[in-house]
């Protein structure tokens, strides 16, 4: 019999935002079926940028004694069996990438995750709300602030918001309804958000067009059934 598929919720804090250049200098994760924590400082063998250091304030003092990916990468690996799923907040775009690329320099085999991002479902299935950053999430659901910008911080706070985003839902249950195509018929975002896509006027469409809206990856769609309606072109 096949085990029940297990959330373990984690994130990342990186030297900056390429995953083929920048390198990950701190690792965490929480499994709430047995209530563990993990979190560890890595040695990223490169210097970390100021700007970087200003937002999650993880200096090179801070990370100059720590192992390097790889040592981390195994005490990772024990912490969530094979029946995890990983869960993040842009994981596809940011800390599933990291990872990937991180495994791969060390030569390590990457583990046959599933993975949710829980950006993606606040966005699929919370389009009344005008931004899906972590912190936004907290602040309409009530949680208390925390120290943003930390993984183990971000990573408990992540667990409360996406409990309450999917109530009593199954992960099982979670993983079907985010590979369901999305039947998109309103605005998602920008000062028609929420009006029906055919209401939206073109010279908006136009502009979202002209500032590169249409380039990103999640807005594929978007553009598709602009194209349909004749608004553009």
């Amino acid at each position: 019999m096949a085990k029940a598929l297990r959330p373990i919720y984690y994130d990342t804090e990186t030297t900056g935002v390429r995953n083929d250049k920048d390198r990950i200098i701190e690792l965490a994760a929480f499994d709430p079926v047995e209530n563990r924590t993990f979190c560890k400082l890595i040695n990223p063998g490169m210097p970390i940028p100021p700007e970087a250091t200003a937002i999650h304030h993880i200096s090179n003092e801070m990370v100059a004694d720590a192992p390097g990916f790889r040592a981390i990468a195994e005490e990772f690996v024990a912490f969530c069996p094979s029946e995890t799923v990983l869960i993040a907040h842009n994981n596809d775009a940011f800390d599933k990438l990291f990872l990937e690329q991180e495994f791969k320099r060390a030569s390590l085999e990457f583990p046959a995750y599933r993975f949710i991002d829980t950006l993606k479902w606040s966005r699929k299935y919370r389009t009344d709300l005008p931004r899906h950053t972590l912190q936004s999430l907290r602040e309409v659901y009530g949680f208390p602030a925390n120290q943003a910008h930390r993984a183990l911080d971000d990573v408990i706070v992540l667990h409360q918001v996406f409990s309450a985003m999917i109530d009593d839902l199954t992960i099982e249950k979670v993983l079907e309804l985010l590979s369901r195509p999305q039947v998109l018929s309103k605005m998602p975002f920008g000062k028609h958000q929420g009006k029906a896509l055919s209401e939206v006027p073109k010279d908006y469409v136009a502009w979202l067009a002209s500032s590169g809206a249409f380039d990103k990856a999640e807005n594929q769609e978007l553009k598709e059934n602009f194209e349909k309606l004749g608004l553009l072109v």
